[in-house]
């Protein structure tokens, strides 16, 4: 059996704590820039007064009228929201100097993150995946990957203070929460099925856990927009920086999409894993048993969104609701509950 690297290990959760430090700097610097956001506004407002005297200077005043009032038609059902539900980088936006010294904090902290995972796996000389402390930092690691390389593609500044404020707790969770040493797994976990089983589950969980941020942040979207259209005063002027709650929804489906795919591939692997140890497939232990209800909410979220036209308000709290199952399952189940996985727990 390979030999554990203690000194690496302390270096790996060191590497941890530094890592949790630097997200929630990153985090301090996205609520300001939200905070500062009404600055922002007047900057995108004017911006856009600049690009229609533009129009028309060069089109004519009657054309240039037509399009602006078409375009302003148009978004009258954004409520108001100054980003395109397309979320992709307009070069004509401002800098939003503190969000963009919070994605670089974030990079910097997603690089430390992910060598103290990597650290953690060699001085253990496996996957850094076999307890709750490892599922936990992985699983925020992985988070705050995912939305980084979004990140190239589409401007999800406004969702940096919900994903970053996630990974923080999620470190913290692990590190305060569930410490667990450098050690070799018990030889119920000494499985190749380890490493195909729980890797898929960790990263569709992730999946859920942005999915659930922007599900959250569709519903206080979706108020302000109705609160709006009622003519009450806006709350929450910030989320103007916020795509629509319809954008948010979508976004949500897509990726809720490919996460219940993966959990589905999960819970298989798991099935087999469980043939290959105790000699049956399925044995209503409570793990198996709320795997398969955290399967189960997010098939009924996606049956009810695509045929049965549950969208808006509902389908945000299907998917809430399914998120905080999986919660539970990782929580309340694996500390609480006896059963075949409780080895899992810490």
């Amino acid at each position: 059996m390979p030999t554990i690297n203690e000194t690496l290990g302390q270096y790996s959760d060191l590497f941890m704590l530094l890592a949790a430090m630097v997200y929630a700097v990153a985090f301090i610097c996205f609520a300001f820039d939200l905070a500062k956001s009404n600055e922002t506004i007047r900057e995108l407002e004017k911006n856009l007064v600049t690009e229609e005297q533009r129009e028309l200077a060069s089109v004519g005043a009657g054309a240039a009228v037509r399009r602006v009032s078409s375009r302003h038609g148009a978004d009258a059902g954004d409520s108001d929201v100054l980003v395109g539900d397309s979320m992709d980088y307009d070069d004509a936006a401002p800098k939003r100097r503190f969000a963009n010294i919070a994605i670089t904090l974030t990079i910097l902290a997603a690089i430390i993150h992910v060598a103290a995972v990597i650290s953690r796996g060699i001085a253990a000389a496996r996957v850094p995946w076999g307890n709750m402390y490892e599922f936990l930092s992985t699983g925020a690691a992985i988070v705050a990957v995912v939305y980084l390389i979004a990140l190239r593609k589409k401007d999800l500044r406004f969702m940096g203070a919900f994903v970053v404020g996630l990974v923080t707790l999620m470190l913290c969770a692990a590190t305060m929460g569930f410490p667990t040493p450098v050690a070799h797994l018990i030889p119920a976990l000494q499985s190749p099925w380890l490493v195909i089983h729980v890797s898929i589950a960790v990263l569709s969980s992730a999946l859920f856990t942005i999915s659930f941020a922007m599900s959250a942040l569709q519903l206080v979207q979706h108020y302000r927009q109705k609160n709006l259209v009622a003519g009450k005063k806006d709350r929450f002027p910030f989320l103007r920086l916020v795509p629509t709650a319809v954008a948010l929804e979508n976004a949500a489906y897509r990726i809720n999409t490919i996460g219940f795919v993966m959990w589905t591939f999960t819970v298989m692997a798991g099935a087999i894993w469980a043939e290959a140890a105790w000699g049956r497939y399925w044995g209503w232990d409570v793990k198996e048993v709320w795997s398969f209800v955290i399967w189960t909410v997010y098939a009924g979220y996606l049956h009810a969104r695509a045929t049965r036209g549950w969208t808006g308000v509902r389908s945000a709290w299907l998917s809430i609701i399914g998120w905080a199952c999986l919660v539970f399952n990782f929580t309340v189940v694996n500390l609480y509950f006896n059963g075949l996985h409780s080895y899992a727990g810490v």
